[in-house]
């Protein structure tokens, strides 16, 4: 029976995901550090952190069934085609990292308890510096309404986690990054668990090993390193790691 891995923080390096425990499921090891660095290696094996409390130690997971989706085959239904349409929000990409993070971090609180603790914040946007982690942001006038952040590597999207103040907000900024994602010929949008609201909109489950596979064969130097911009399908140099 797999036992859980400690890593120490000044080598990067985690076990086959494969041998995550089953109770708790997915668990994978604990401990390493939350670097540029360990991210990367982290989100390649198909790994992500995920813990509560930052005196704590960092969990890394890799469930038995991931959310995932195709680029290109979200369910857009009649009054969602609408209201991405018709109710004057407007969208844009990696123009306000921190402060999209900051409201994900936010809602999560208010409403489950968050996991975007003030360690993996600065986590994140440090790996957004580095032109890795990105944003989708949709605003109401001058107003932040939605949005996500997620991490991308080679030609696959690690979503994060969204929120949304108007309604429908966080469902138009997955739809603008999945669009954006099939015209850059992502092969999958991965949404880590399942949940009623990624199902409504077309994410599907996918067995470990089936996920395992894909990311194998995940050409890394295809990562487009830099800034996102909506409006056009080149990226902005952002600096690296």
């Amino acid at each position: 029976m797999p036992s859980l891995a400690y890593l120490r923080p000044d080598k990067v390096g985690f076990p086959d995901p494969e041998l995550a425990l089953a109770e708790p499921e997915g668990l994978v090891a604990a401990g390493g550090n939350l670097t540029p660095e360990w991210l990367v290696e982290a989100y390649a094996l198909g790994i992500f952190p995920w813990f509560e409390r930052d005196e704590g130690p960092i969990y890394w997971w890799s469930p038995a069934e991931r959310a995932v989706m195709k680029p290109g085959t979200m369910r857009v239904t009649r009054s969602l085609s609408k209201r991405i349409r018709n109710a004057g929000f407007s969208v844009s990409f990696d123009d306000c990292f921190d402060s999209v993070i900051e409201a994900c971090a936010r809602s999560r609180d208010a409403s489950f308890g968050t996991w975007i603790t003030p360690k993996m914040q600065a986590a994140y946007c440090e790996l957004h510096r580095c032109g890795i982690a990105h944003s989708v942001e949709v605003w109401h006038a001058e107003d932040l309404v939605g949005g996500l952040y997620g991490v991308s590597l080679g030609s696959m999207f690690f979503g994060e986690s969204m929120f949304s103040t108007q309604a429908d907000a966080s469902k138009i900024a997955f739809y603008h990054l999945e669009q954006r994602l099939q015209a850059w010929d992502f092969t999958l949008l991965d949404c880590q668990m399942m949940t009623p609201h990624l199902a409504s909109l077309g994410v599907a489950p996918m067995v470990r090993a089936d996920f395992l596979a894909l990311l194998q064969r995940n050409d890394l130097s295809r990562t487009r390193l830099g800034r996102w911009r909506l409006d056009d399908l080149a990226v902005t140099p952002q600096g690296s790691c």
